[in-house]
């Protein structure tokens, strides 16, 4: 391992870019997985991200995959066939409740709005979570979610946003958490992720359809109320409904804005955000192009302003290069760009870091200030060495995650509302100036049964 992946020297730096003590690893693992292997339980084992989570970390040395969930059996058979001694279910209230005593461990790759009622189940169970992206569906979730992690310190916790290890990625955090690009202005980030048809209904289809045989369709739709089924809404195409997704500013909401926040712990909670949009989203369809700006209130010397804009975009969707401070366009999908004082920072999400300065364009990871190279790390592997006690860099655990899913929620949710300035307390889960967004936006009514457990 490279001195600048010593623990002395992750300490050091963590403090500086605002990752805090949660993104340690310092919560040490319990039980069963404390004496040899790690056993984890797959929720969702398949689908858009479920068989990349399942076997990316079922590759650690240290882990063996010992119970499958999920609502699809073709998927579960599927996954099976990869680890035939684990156990089997459809629904995963049966896997805690049956098979609690077998697993240390969940991934949890399911649709967004079943995130917060299976992690919160996993987190009363005192089971470590890996959890997908979004972090939670819903605003008030994130809170529940901060009362798990207080209640339940020693569980070792992941949001699944993979790209952070990339080297580019977390040179930007050492470029910005350092300051050598001067103090921070604005920043920029946008996504075309509505260019995908796999994973959005852009064409708004509300067809009823035949529920297939190989799918327990009232199980997915776990908190959901009772509909008929669409075909372009399970099992994939869900992001772009209201009920069910965060549309693309909350799908890569977690691979945009988190190098922002994990660079500066001033950035606790947005105090406003406004969303510009066409027209308002309906009871049905999340809407776009959207254009949001969040605000965050600082007083840092780190920051040249008592406020912090933080501008969010889709449908690719971007800004201009006199809004950037550069010379050019820049050119790409699913970007970051952190505008300072002394020069701006351009990141694409695979990691590609660049960097302006006196209108001259330069490597990011050629920058004087930061490690001439940067240690491999594996993000699901991260993980699982942290959920066996072992000191691995653990760069996004949920602490982290509320407050990069935080911004992306709100950004998405202020659609029902375009165009009005909606005031945020993260405290009361409230919209101060506007009772109407506080009423709608900020929880839902769960259907009985799948309401995530209250924890602590």
């Amino acid at each position: 391992m490279s001195n600048h992946f010593s623990r002395r020297s992750f300490l050091r730096q963590s403090t500086a870019a605002g990752i805090g003590l949660s993104a340690l690893g310092l919560s040490r693992a319990h039980g069963a997985a404390a004496k040899g292997k790690l056993r984890v339980l797959s929720i969702g084992v398949m689908g858009t991200i479920g068989k990349a989570d399942r076997t990316q970390i079922a590759s650690h040395p240290d882990v063996e995959i010992v119970g499958l969930c999920d609502v699809d059996s073709v998927y579960l058979a599927e996954a099976a066939m990869d680890h035939p001694d684990a156990f089997t279910c459809k629904d995963y209230r049966e896997a805690f409740e049956k098979y609690g005593d077998q697993f240390d461990a969940v991934i949890v790759s399911v649709p967004d709005h079943t995130h917060a009622p299976i992690i919160l189940t996993a987190m009363a169970n005192d089971k470590h979570v890996y959890g997908q992206k979004p972090l939670v569906q819903q605003l008030a979730e994130l809170a529940m979610v901060g009362q798990a992690l207080k209640a339940k310190p020693r569980l070792v916790t992941q949001l699944g946003n993979q790209r952070m290890a990339h080297p580019g990625r977390r040179a930007a955090v050492d470029i910005l958490s350092k300051g050598l690009l001067g103090k921070t202005v604005e920043a920029y980030c946008w996504t075309n992720a509505l260019g995908d048809n796999r994973y959005f209904n852009f064409n708004k289809v509300y067809k009823e359809a035949k529920v297939p045989d190989r799918l327990d369709y009232n199980l997915w739709l776990g908190p959901c109320q009772e509909r008929p089924y669409y075909e372009d809404l399970a099992p994939e195409k869900f992001r772009s409904w209201w009920d069910f997704g965060t549309n693309g500013l909350g799908d890569w909401g977690c691979h945009l804005l988190d190098v922002i926040l994990l660079s500066y712990n001033e950035l606790t909670s947005p105090v406003s955000v406004k969303t510009d949009c066409a027209e308002p989203a309906g009871k049905i369809f999340h809407v776009n192009p959207c254009k949001s700006t969040l605000t965050y209130q600082v007083d840092s010397d780190r920051f040249a302003a008592k406020t912090f804009p933080l501008h969010y975009y889709d449908s690719d969707q971007t800004p201009s290069p006199e809004q950037m401070r550069i010379p050019e366009p820049v050119k790409g999908s699913n970007m970051t760009v952190v505008v300072c004082e002394g020069g701006t920072l351009v990141l694409q999400a695979d990691g590609r870091l660049t960097v302006w300065r006196d209108g001259k364009k330069e490597q990011g990871l050629r920058l004087e200030g930061i490690p001439k190279k940067y240690a491999p790390l594996n993000h699901w592997h991260a993980w699982v060495d942290n959920c066996l006690g072992r000191d691995t860099p653990l760069l996004t655990p949920f602490a982290d995650g509320i407050r990069i899913t935080e911004p992306a929620l709100l950004a998405v949710k202020a659609t029902r509302f375009p165009g009005q300035e909606l005031q945020w307390d993260y405290s009361k889960l409230a919209f101060p100036n506007h009772p109407e967004a506080t009423k709608t936006l900020v929880r839902r009514t769960y259907r009985e049964g799948f309401a995530p457990p209250r924890v602590g």
